[in-house]
């Protein structure tokens, strides 16, 4: 009968660390496994995003500028006021009002009645920004407001009449071809303040604005809870912005068109907090960038100081933002002296209506 001899307390020790370091090699294998599954899923996920982009990705910083940058063009802009003037840029009075027919000025100066009553502003959600908290009740009179934003073509009337600084992006003071029916950018708060009082109308609160995007039943979307990228731009799954009249089964409880999507809105309110939120006093405190020593300055440093001013509030998010950020309750903010390539505006008035303007 054959004996197995027990192996000596040397061999089972070196058995052990053996086996301890088979186990640890495999569980490495398993995370590196795993750890390069989920980066080909996210490389595979990141080019198919790319594959939608309507434009080259590598040029992308001809489509995407900082608040800065744009502010420094819109700056540099300035000599264009007198161009417009001029015979040689810009557009007559009388070219401005050809641009489109009567039938298309009628329809894009259309307002829509808003009836007086309350509604659900804010949002209790918890993953919302904590600017957007809570959900509380207003009441509102009767209003109207723009049932589209302010297009190109009708911002170019304004120009022509006043002689009013145009936008950057508007070679020789011209609209580029093809976007008559684009929303204006690259225009401030203070521009599209003066649009509106040349206008006959004004600014929507901010309370006027949510409420004409989400109705009275406290929906996140204008057409309900959903995203659904179908009903609007954003995200660029255009690529720029859109004509204004484009997302028909995108529009509000009242017809009203691109609350979400397509260009964030100027609205008249400072950027404070709603009574009873949850957000820190910090987030409406107002600051600038500034360089505060030498070394700071050499080393291309600033810091964010605060100053006694308040920002401007945005709405509806824009053809650049984050499908979530559209959310008809979200709260966005900046400087009223920058401008940008998805900021534009619509205008609102009293029960009575605008004044009518001349065709």
């Amino acid at each position: 009968m054959s004996r197995h001899t027990l192996p000596s307390p040397q061999e089972r020790e070196r058995r052990s660390r053996f086996l301890a370091a088979t186990l640890i090699t495999c569980m490495a294998l398993l995370v590196i496994g795993g750890s390069l599954h989920v980066v080909m899923i996210g490389s595979t996920r990141m080019d198919e995003m790319r594959g939608k982009a309507t434009y080259d990705l590598h040029e992308e910083s001809a489509h995407e500028r900082a608040a800065g940058e744009d502010i420094a063009l819109h700056a540099r802009n300035e000599h264009m006021k007198a161009l417009a003037n001029s015979t040689s840029a810009g557009y007559t009075v009388e070219e401005a009002q050809a641009l489109l027919s009567k039938e298309q000025w009628n329809e894009l100066d259309s307002t829509i009645a808003i009836a007086a009553g309350p509604f659900q502003m804010g949002t209790n959600y918890e993953r919302a920004d904590p600017q957007d908290h809570p959900l509380h009740t207003v009441r509102l009179p009767d209003y109207r407001i723009d049932k589209y934003l302010v297009t190109n073509a009708q911002y170019a009337r304004f120009v022509a009449e006043t002689g009013h600084r145009p936008p950057s992006t508007w070679k020789n003071a011209r609209i580029p071809d093809g976007q008559l029916l684009y929303p204006v950018t690259l225009v401030n708060w203070f521009d599209a303040k003066a649009y509106a009082t040349w206008a006959g109308r004004r600014l929507p609160t901010e309370a006027e604005w949510e409420k004409a995007a989400r109705g009275s039943d406290a929906r996140r979307w204008p057409w309900g809870n959903t995203m659904d990228p179908k009903r609007l731009n954003t995200y660029y799954n255009m690529g720029s912005a859109t004509n204004v009249d484009t997302y028909k089964s995108g529009v509000s409880p009242y017809g009203v068109f691109d609350m979400a999507g397509n260009v964030s809105e100027w609205v008249e309110d400072d950027f404070l907090p709603y009574a009873g939120t949850d957000a820190p006093a910090d987030i409406f405190q107002g600051k600038v960038a500034q360089v505060v020593t030498a070394e700071d300055r050499a080393m291309k440093l600033s810091e964010q100081i605060a100053v006694n001013q308040h920002y401007k509030v945005l709405r509806g998010g824009s053809w650049k933002s984050d499908p979530f950020s559209t959310a008809s309750y979200h709260r966005s903010y900046d400087w009223p002296n920058y401008a940008s390539d998805f900021f534009g505006f619509r205008c609102a008035t009293d029960a009575a209506g605008p004044i009518a303007r001349t065709q």
